[in-house]
């Protein structure tokens, strides 16, 4: 067993146009305040750091963990869940995600989609240079206006989509490969993998490619109305990042998990701060531990009632009280006996 790392939290809900929030320096010192020790940044916010430069220059790269350092924090890992949409988006989402690439590239889906590769090789190289060895994205979401049978799909369809997410991934996690960077899915909706046999349908897509794995989010399986903790041990060999993130899900006559079009404070299902929501996040903790799960766990804030400022403030101290730092010694040592193989063959009467 290993102790978790953190608290941690991801700067993308947090980040902003004013102070602090609008350079890393302002980040690192506002996290630091918070009672975090590290933190998860997104790769798209210019405003916190430049991705191709991370890519290609150490020192550059050195003077990101720098800035980090002087507030003692440490960098989790490097997030490009707006790019790894855009890898493989469908035409119905074509303007609604326009927005998450650079004007050069908007309105033109061929383009967009050769960016957004190159900013996940980008991302494998940055990594590295970081010292990391995880890398968090989403899939992208070829097929998901298809998720329910009616019209019932054209022979082939479902196959087809998981060939061609296989496709455009395949060459990525090679490249993450090189790096020797594991690529963590968010299972998340809308994604094509939102579920553990949607996930394993790409991974047998890929050969069951070694860098193919998991970013773990709770939030995202209890809006499924999913067994959050069977996850864990279905999955956990790869389980590679987690996200501390609440939820709750009270279905009623009108409404259920499709939310009826209404705002997140209405939905049936909707996130929450940590501590807020239904998730047992006691027994995630014991799972993770148990299963030697190393990594770091790392706040992402999204709630519709909370302040930010409180939701992370409180958010830092429930991820600090929940880590279990794993003990040396076993708590029944004081009665145990020695080994002794004769004493073992008397007391079976052999």
């Amino acid at each position: 067993m290993k102790t978790i790392k953190g608290p941690g939290v991801f700067l993308a809900q947090f980040a902003g146009d004013s102070a602090p929030y609008n350079t890393l320096a302002g980040m690192a010192a506002w996290a630091a305040e918070k009672g975090f020790k590290g933190v998860e940044i997104p790769t798209w916010d210019t405003r916190l750091i430049d991705l191709a430069r991370a890519a290609e220059s150490q020192t550059y790269a050195d003077e990101i963990l720098g800035i980090l350092a002087e507030h003692d924090l440490t960098l989790t890992d490097l997030a490009s869940h707006l790019q790894g949409q855009l890898v493989a988006l469908h035409p119905a989402f074509n303007l609604p995600a326009d927005s998450f690439a650079p004007g050069a590239v908007r309105n033109n889906p061929q383009e967009r989609q050769r960016w957004a590769t190159e900013q996940l090789h980008l991302a494998a190289k940055a990594s590295r240079r970081f010292g990391l060895s995880k890398h968090v994205t989403f899939s992208g979401t070829l097929l998901w206006p298809y998720l329910y049978p009616y019209p019932q799909w054209p022979e082939g369809l479902i196959e087809e989509g998981f060939d061609e997410l296989t496709r455009r991934w395949l060459p990525i996690l090679n490249a993450f490969d090189e790096q020797g960077v594991d690529v963590c899915y968010e299972i998340h909706a809308t994604e094509d993998l939102h579920d553990g046999l949607t996930f394993e349908r790409f991974l047998a897509k890929t050969g069951n490619h070694p860098r193919c794995n998991m970013m773990y989010d709770p939030s995202h399986l209890v809006l499924q109305g999913m067994d959050y903790l069977a996850f864990i041990d279905h999955y956990h060999e790869r389980i590679k990042a987690f996200h501390v993130k609440d939820a709750e899900f009270r279905p009623n006559g009108k409404s259920g998990a499709w939310g009826g079009y209404q705002p997140w404070s209405s939905r049936a299902g909707r996130f929450r701060s940590p501590g807020d929501g239904q998730i047992d996040f006691s027994a995630i903790f014991s799972k993770l531990t148990g299963y030697g799960f190393d990594g770091w766990a790392v706040l992402e804030w999204e709630c519709c009632f909370k302040n930010p400022e409180d939701g992370a403030r409180e958010g830092a101290k429930f991820i600090r009280d929940h880590i279990i730092r794993v003990t040396d010694k076993s708590f029944d040592d004081f009665c145990k006996s020695w080994a002794d193989p004769a004493l073992n063959r008397k007391i079976l009467g052999l």
